[in-house]
């Protein structure tokens, strides 16, 4: 069951925050219940994905993003992710998750989620996404202007850049080898 009274938390909590521009951090410290465990007492992966939408929805709401949403008719979606996994996260362990946009394109913005335990890194996603309406992908400057922003993207960490490209190489629609 998707989490909706942890994302009303994380909006109202965002709310109480300041405003964050652009290539700011989003900080916000979440624990792993029980309903997030699979079989081996561990967080489940896709609960892991689930529970990032949390930092993002606060990152969001904190640059005014979430308003310009609603007040556009705009949807916000998931375009892409790559996913490492590097430590358990055990019932009822408290973490830190830090998500930021790490620059963006003429059709998507790229961000980075990590969540921590203590000192060591648990998990760090890559995501791709967009914006969109009824007609497609809105372009990022359109959606900066809606939220009283105008400067041009970072240079993308090399190794953002390196997944980005090699993305881009990857065939869409995927092949269809007869078996379905």
């Amino acid at each position: 069951m998707y989490p909706i009274i942890r994302v009303l938390k994380e909006v109202v909590m965002a709310r109480r925050m300041p405003d964050l521009g652009p290539l700011d951090s989003h900080v916000s410290y979440h624990r792993c219940w029980p309903q997030d465990l699979d079989y081996y007492m561990e967080m489940n992966n896709g609960r892991i994905l689930t529970i990032l939408d949390l930092g993002r929805t606060g990152l969001a709401q904190r640059a005014g993003l979430l308003a310009a949403l609603r007040k556009n008719g705009w949807g916000l979606t998931i375009a892409g992710s790559s996913a490492r996994y590097r430590k358990r996260i055990r019932p009822f362990v408290k973490f830190r998750m830090v998500s930021k946009a790490v620059g963006w394109s003429e059709r998507f913005f790229y961000m980075e989620q990590s969540i921590w335990i203590g000192n060591d890194c648990a998990v760090q996603v890559l995501y791709r996404a967009a914006v969109t309406d009824k007609n497609g992908i809105v372009n990022p400057a359109l959606v900066f202007a809606a939220v009283g922003m105008d400067q041009p993207s970072p240079e993308k960490p090399a190794w953002a850049q390196a997944w980005i490209d090699a993305d881009n190489t990857r065939p869409w629609p995927p092949e269809d080898d007869g078996t379905s």
